[in-house]
């Protein structure tokens, strides 16, 4: 498939995608019990007047697909509305959180990968005890949730032994990879183990290949064999891998970053959602989604560069 064919496949896939996911973004909200208009009286009771001047400054009293065409066309256009919470524009919170949120998942992502693929890579390899060694580590990891790992790092080296702050996003570059450092471990183990476990599983499939038998019988020593044969070939699967990878790190960063108060936009999502501020909600969900789709659509890109049997568009080998 040629890449002109492939983007404009592409393009119009992530707009239908994107539609279809404004729409149930934007009703979601509308189907929890509560509605604005009760979180701004806090409880109080309000005038017939002052209830209508509510529901008029954020339209709640238009019809459903009014309001949602009017949301999805300043969405548009740029504008992610006013939040009822904070009482300021929905842009500028995300304008102070969002790099917070990236930093935090950058730092995983490379947790995971170096420690993931060493650790896959060595059990392959080595097998016998280092590999029932490994099973065995990934598994506790595999089973220790997100929000479990934040609060046993957070207890141990936090509040026990005082080496990292115990929450907080820091001030400036050095502070806050220090004040991120445990909630990035934290985010970062469950994935480990996963990938860990799909690299020794494709790596242990490697090693059963023909090619890998006829290079091995022509001599080529075992190091380069596995870089260039084993690991090379392995890469494909891992790559697929990591873009789950990196969508789950964009969701579990709502445990995370409320366990250890960073106040990152998982963190704001979580506070949104518990007092019905609907635009900063509906704005959150949607910047997620496209997060994923564009993850997605770079491993796409990236697959058949590590992986000649697949072609630009499709995720199955060919071979």
């Amino acid at each position: 498939m040629s890449f002109t064919r492939f983007a404009g496949r592409r393009l119009a896939e992530m707009t239908v995608t994107l539609l279809c996911a404004s729409f149930v973004v934007f009703g979601a909200m509308y189907l929890a019990p509560g509605s604005p208009a009760s979180f701004l009286l806090s409880g109080r009771s309000a005038s017939p007047e002052a209830l209508a001047a509510i529901n008029a400054q954020y339209h709640l009293d238009d019809p459903f697909f009014v309001r949602y065409l009017r949301w999805l066309g300043d969405m548009v256009q740029g504008d992610f509305g006013r939040s009822i919470t904070y009482r300021t524009d929905v842009s500028r919170l995300l304008a102070d959180r969002l790099p917070t949120t990236l930093l935090l998942v950058a730092m995983s992502l490379v947790v995971v990968v170096a420690v993931g693929l060493l650790l896959g890579r060595i059990a392959a390899v080595r097998g016998g005890a280092t590999d029932s060694a490994v099973l065995v580590t990934t598994t506790f990891a595999v089973g220790t949730p997100s929000f479990v790992a934040a609060v046993l790092l957070q207890a141990l080296f936090a509040v026990k032994l005082g080496w990292f702050p115990s929450g907080g996003a820091g001030e400036g570059f050095l502070d806050r990879l220090w004040h991120l450092t445990l909630p990035a471990i934290a985010l970062a183990l469950y994935l480990i183990g996963m990938l860990a476990r799909v690299t020794r599983s494709a790596m242990l499939e490697a090693l059963d290949s023909e090619h890998v038998t006829v290079a091995r019988s022509r001599g080529v020593p075992e190091r380069q064999v596995i870089r260039r044969h084993v690991f090379r070939n392995s890469l494909g699967t891992v790559l697929t891998t990591g873009g789950l990878i990196v969508s789950t790190l964009l969701v579990c960063t709502i445990l995370v970053e409320t366990a250890f108060s960073i106040g990152g936009i998982g963190q704001l999502l979580e506070l949104s959602t518990s007092t019905k501020d609907f635009p900063t909600v509906q704005a959150i969900s949607l910047i997620i989604v496209a997060l994923f789709m564009i993850v997605n659509l770079i491993v796409d890109l990236l697959l058949p560069l590590v992986d000649p049997r697949i072609t630009l568009g499709s995720r199955r080998s060919s071979a």
